[in-house]
């Protein structure tokens, strides 16, 4: 790593093991560049172009995977999601750290290109507090919910692939978050 080159955290989790609310709960206390993912799902009630992803048409992605422009990407919960070198190189030039939210195959992929990165998994105490957190938000229906299910319950089997692991146990958010700012402050040698 190149000396005053940005830190990069890469932080994951399986859907309902709150990875979003610890972000945005470690934004609040430290300076951090996000990437923003490039996703080709539709928008979500109170997401916009940028917030928190780049939303394109399955065709513009393909064309920009083919011309080799994502650092990394997958296929997963039927649509294509990824973030561009463009994008990394971006918040590399900021030079504050950067926080990269992936599924576990994306880790992998980011390891091979960063290995200094630093990588983070949220993570619950159990498949059925997933499930109940999910049906409780209320964006999946029980038939998506089902569908993840598979790739959930691999997702919790690939603790191994992180650098580091947090449990966010149902009540106790703030002690997740709290873990997550002193694994980066320890870091960023803050």
């Amino acid at each position: 790593m190149k000396k005053n080159q940005a830190k990069i955290f890469l932080i994951s989790g399986p859907s309902g093991a709150g990875e979003d609310v610890i972000i945005d709960g470690v934004n609040k206390r430290l300076p951090l560049n996000p990437v923003i993912t490039t996703v080709t799902r539709a928008m979500r009630p109170g997401e916009s172009q940028g917030h928190p992803y780049y939303f394109i048409s399955e065709p513009d992605f393909k064309a920009r995977l083919a011309n080799n422009e994502f650092a990394e990407w997958a296929y997963v919960y039927n649509c294509y999601r990824g973030c561009t070198h463009a994008e990394i190189e971006r918040l590399l030039k900021l030079d504050k750290p950067i926080i990269w939210k992936l599924d576990w195959h994306g880790v992998i992929s980011v390891k091979k290109l960063y290995p200094q990165a630093i990588s983070i998994f949220i993570t619950v105490p159990d498949y059925e507090t997933l499930v109940r957190r999910l049906q409780k938000r209320g964006l999946d229906s029980p038939e998506t919910i089902k569908e993840r299910e598979g790739f959930t319950r691999e997702w919790l089997e690939k603790a191994d692939v992180y650098d580091r692991v947090v449990v966010n146990r149902d009540g106790e958010l703030d002690l997740a978050i709290n873990e997550v700012e002193e694994i980066m402050r320890k870091e960023i040698g803050d």
